[in-house]
């Protein structure tokens, strides 16, 4: 089983090497094939670890052994870690599939195939980063996988060239590498202070050095995750392809931050309160300040983006609240987790066929777009969890939608 789950982080690193080689068609479905081999692997050990699993650990390889009394590098499995696999195998087999007609001379938001062997090289390797963030069974190697998810998420944001998608790469990639010196000097002063960087490592701490760490893995996780102060740098992001943008909401990137909170909070039996009430503060204001600018927004894509804000500050807050005691609410948040991902996930596909049949993503300029495209319609109805949300109105306005000059008549 320890190789299987192995093979899930190989494969799509690997994969990424042989993609890159390609060139355009060719990338795609090799691409394809890869995404597809990696979420089978993936589905075939959850089978065969469930029911019945309480935790699967494979640990350091032999020759690590004279550097370190811990395991540095080895593979975790848990209910949590494989529901956090799952979604990032299945999620980015989807969005490779969809991939594969969306980067194509017949999008109207993006006509071109250029590059195409560049896309799906960063795209696996993205895959095979957030795979090795799921499977990893300490905070040290999370760290390295969590740092080649901000590169590989600057790399695809920046994918089209053009000067408002490198700057909003930048943006991701100073902002999130912020976060991410927090969390290299939580692991430091953590193996200084008492010589491991297991996730439960917290609890061996004394109270005051437990809640400074926690705080400093909440600054990692706000960044990776797009909470306050740092929320402004994913709907700048919305100016990569859609699946890229799917893939960053529903899976990547920002789960990896919601994920290290819970993941913390589970391994930890007592960690400090008031460290976890910085935690539900922060949550409160980041669903105040997006739900704020919600009103605002007329573009499809920021509008979920704005979104994703906003619900992944309810997993950090039911994650938070799980430190008080309540395991309800922090089954809650892990279940939002999946949850959020698929919906989510689901939202941007839906976005990206409207771009790409009508190249176009504000409100103001779509409508009666249910009548044109039912099935986009029927998806979205399925996809979203506002009942009344503005995101709809593209969809109940009576007007119709012209394809031939581009413009509502």
């Amino acid at each position: 089983m320890e190789y299987l789950l192995l093979a899930t982080i190989v494969l799509p690193i690997l994969g990424a090497v042989f993609v890159g080689l390609g060139s355009g068609r060719v990338a795609g479905r090799l691409a394809l094939f890869i995404a597809l081999l990696t979420a089978a692997l993936a589905i075939f050990a959850g089978i065969g670890s469930f029911p019945g699993l309480t935790e699967l650990r494979a640990g350091s390889l032999p020759w690590l052994a004279e550097l370190a009394d811990t395991e540095l590098f080895g593979i975790l499995l848990d209910p949590l870690s494989l529901l956090m696999l799952l979604v990032v195998v299945v999620i980015g087999f989807f969005v490779v599939l969809y991939s594969n007609e969306y980067i194509s001379r017949r999008n109207r938001e993006h006509p071109a195939e250029n590059g195409q062997a560049r896309y799906y090289f960063w795209l696996l390797l993205f895959v095979g980063a957030m795979t090795g963030v799921a499977l990893s069974p300490n905070l040290l190697q999370l760290f390295m996988f969590w740092e080649l998810t901000t590169i590989c998420s600057w790399a695809l944001i920046s994918h089209t060239h053009e000067k408002s998608a490198l700057k909003a790469g930048y943006k991701a990639l100073i902002m999130t590498h912020l976060g991410g010196l927090g969390f290299l000097t939580a692991i430091v002063v953590l193996y200084v202070s008492v010589g491991s960087v297991e996730f439960s490592a917290l609890s061996l701490a004394g109270p005051g050095v437990a809640a400074t760490l926690f705080v400093l893995f909440l600054i990692a996780a706000w960044a990776k995750a797009a909470q306050v102060p740092f929320y402004t740098w994913l709907p700048d992001a919305m100016t990569a392809p859609t699946p890229i943008s799917c893939y960053l909401h529903a899976a990547a990137m920002v789960k990896a931050g919601v994920y290290l909170i819970c993941r913390l909070v589970l391994a930890n039996s007592a960690l400090p309160g008031n460290a976890a009430l910085v935690g539900i503060i922060a949550a409160l204001v980041t669903m105040a300040v997006t739900v704020f600018l919600y009103f605002f927004q007329t573009d499809l894509k920021r509008l979920l983006a704005l979104s994703t804000i906003s619900q992944l500050s309810y997993i950090i807050l039911g994650a938070c609240l799980g430190v008080f005691g309540s395991t309800l609410a922090y089954k809650g948040a892990v279940l939002h987790i999946v949850a959020h991902a698929c919906a989510k996930g689901l939202l941007f596909l839906c976005v990206g066929a409207i771009a790409y049949a009508t190249g176009r993503r504000r409100i103001p300029d779509l409508g009666g777009l249910a009548a044109k495209m039912p099935v986009v319609a029927v998806c979205f109805v399925i996809g979203r969890r506002e009942p009344w949300g503005r995101s709809w109105a593209c969809f109940c306005s009576s007007r119709a939608w012209s394809y031939s000059d581009g413009s509502c008549t």
